[in-house]
């Protein structure tokens, strides 16, 4: 047998291998890590540290005290001390709601309406796959802060100044616009599938339109309504982040305080609450996942037609104008004002934030953030993000187009890194490889750099997996039986037939991939502290507490390469997983 046969015979076995084994190295055992030390006080295993959260007040509040006393909770009504994972939960409701109410009109002017920049504006929904949170952050602290254009706005007009941040109010409109586009994205889409027929028989039948609407049209939306609203609860409630940069310590949700104790050294405590919310995201994102496999499987005989926006003024006409404007303050102002803020000063138009991201580079101490030093780091672990990321998620995307027993087991654990937070990974590195690990009567230790990249690697592979598995499955069947009707390998066939017709596919997922590695914070503020292995967003989030200017400078360049990377992907990833 000849070598190439060989290879081709033994390359795709040895692939999964190597896959699986760099999958259970830089995810499940730093997740098991993480695990282990909830359960390990003093090197013996013991329930005591779960025990003493769980019956903490601050951590559950008035719900510590339900089990031994029911009538608590009306005695209590309405003055609940909710804790720290109740305060979580309630801060995600809240921003759960305002997401909704704000993309739900997005999603029926965009499967209602036809306007020049339709499509481009709907390829902006995508934004919130790629968009850095610490940006969304900064961008909010440069609208609504103490100095912030609002204010500056109201001081110039002699009107009392509003300071927003470290308020409940702005981290849920923060949410709002960072999740809104992900409601209006995937209710525009069954808004777009909702049978006209179905509507038009209940109006012959003398329904009024708003019966119409709210008993053909809201049955068909709900599932997609629910899978959007539970999507958004799970990104609420382990947002990190925006949460720190906004509220800090004084409105800590479960991620923040989490990295809190890591900073406090204090790693038992922080296991414990990572391993109890990373049991809840995991069951929200079961039932995510649940919905959305429901969803997709609804399809419509004949979608309605859309009306154009521009026309006679009608309700529905003023309605699309006036949320339109609603989205222009809501959406377009922050990131303005990031970039307004990043251009001005006291004596109007400079350039000095800029000028101080060189400078500092050359004057800082080693301790000190090096403007510079962060933008080359996020770039080269883009770079080593994708190296280990894409191949990883071309060969799930293969793996996942395969009939074969345990293949739903093995799509199940590849997106596991969806309902796990990246400070519970960061946090499992940290422990595990950064400090060293005992195997085989050795100590294994790697650089923080490298640890940031597995780290990296494991929040961007899915996407590159949702991008191109999507391609893979449309694949014409008979160009494949062809192929191998003529003698051709199947791992032939994957190299010289399916592979290159999902190219576009696969540069979309890399351009997902390297976006969030540049934009990933939760796990690189764990992995970097102490070291300078920090990154553009890292640095942000340290200047943002000190120096306005310079944070929003250095927003603006993460803007950039974030920009960039969303070109992309907007213009290669039309049908696939995420950007289309």
């Amino acid at each position: 047998m000849s070598a190439g046969r060989v290879a081709e015979r033994v390359g795709v076995p040895v692939l999964a291998v190597v896959t699986l084994v760099l999958l259970g190295l830089v995810f499940f055992y730093p997740v098991g890590i993480v695990l282990v030390e909830a359960v390990r006080v003093d090197g013996i295993y013991s329930l005591a540290t779960f025990t003493d959260v769980l019956a903490d007040e601050f951590y559950f509040g008035v719900f510590t005290r339900v089990f031994s006393d029911p009538a608590v909770l009306v005695r209590s009504f309405p003055d609940y001390r909710l804790g720290l994972f109740g305060f979580t939960a309630y801060q995600a409701i809240l921003s759960t709601i305002a997401s909704v109410l704000l993309g739900l009109p997005g999603a029926y002017v965009l499967a209602r309406f036809e306007f020049p920049g339709r499509r481009t504006i709907r390829s902006l929904t995508a934004l919130p796959f790629v968009m850095p949170t610490i940006l969304v952050a900064i961008g909010f602290v440069a609208t609504f802060g103490k100095n912030g254009v609002l204010n500056v706005a109201l001081r110039s007009v002699g009107l009392p100044v509003l300071n927003l941040r470290g308020t409940l109010a702005i981290i849920v409109l923060a949410h709002a616009f960072y999740d809104a586009p992900l409601i209006a994205r995937i209710t525009a889409a069954a808004w777009e599938g909702v049978d006209a027929e179905m509507t038009e028989t209940a109006r012959s039948l003398g329904a009024s339109p708003l019966r119409a609407f709210r008993d053909v049209i809201v049955p068909q939306l709900l599932p997609a309504i629910l899978t959007g609203a539970l999507l958004t609860f799970i990104f609420s409630f382990m947002s990190f982040a925006i949460v720190l940069a906004l509220g800090g310590l004084s409105l800590a949700t479960v991620e923040v305080w989490v990295y809190h104790r890591i900073s406090q050294l204090d790693y038992g405590t922080a296991s414990t609450l990572a391993v109890l919310e990373m049991f809840l995201s995991l069951a929200l994102t079961y039932a995510y996942l649940r919905y959305e496999a429901r969803q997709r499987a609804a399809s419509a005989a004949r979608p309605p037609e859309r009306m154009d926006l521009f026309g006679s003024i009608t309700k529905s006409r003023l309605f699309a104008w006036g949320y339109a404007l609603v989205a222009v303050v809501v959406f377009v102002v922050p990131i303005v004002s990031l970039v307004v803020a990043s251009v001005t000063g006291p004596e109007g138009f400079t350039l000095r934030n800029y000028r101080f991201l060189i400078e500092r580079q050359a004057t800082a101490y080693e301790f000190q953030v090096k403007p510079l030093t962060a933008v080359t780091n996020s770039l080269v672990f883009g770079g080593g993000t994708l190296l280990v990321a894409v191949p990883m998620g071309v060969f799930l995307a293969v793996v996942s187009t395969r009939n074969f027993r345990g293949r739903k087991l093995i799509d199940t654990l590849a997106m596991a890194p969806f309902a796990v937070s990246g400070v519970v990974v960061g946090l499992g590195l940290l422990r595990g490889f950064v400090f060293g690990t005992e195997a085989f009567g050795y100590r294994f230790t790697i650089a923080g750099p490298i640890a940031i990249v597995a780290a990296h690697a494991v929040g961007a592979y899915p996407f590159v997996t949702r991008n191109v598995a999507p391609a893979l499955a449309g694949i014409d069947d008979s160009i494949v039986e062809s192929a191998r009707s003529l003698g051709a390998s199947r791992a032939r066939v994957m190299l010289d037939i399916e592979l290159p017709l999902v190219v576009p596919a696969i540069l979309a997922g890399m351009a997902f991939a390297f976006a969030i590695s540049v934009g990933e914070f939760d796990s690189t503020v764990i992995l970097a502290t102490g070291g300078t292995g920090y990154t553009m967003p890292v640095a942000i989030e340290r200047f943002i507490g000190r120096r306005l200017g310079p944070a929003t400078a250095m927003g603006v360049v993460l803007l950039v390469v974030t920009g960039v990377s969303f070109v992309i992907i907007d213009r290669l990833g039309e049908g696939s997983g995420f950007g289309g």
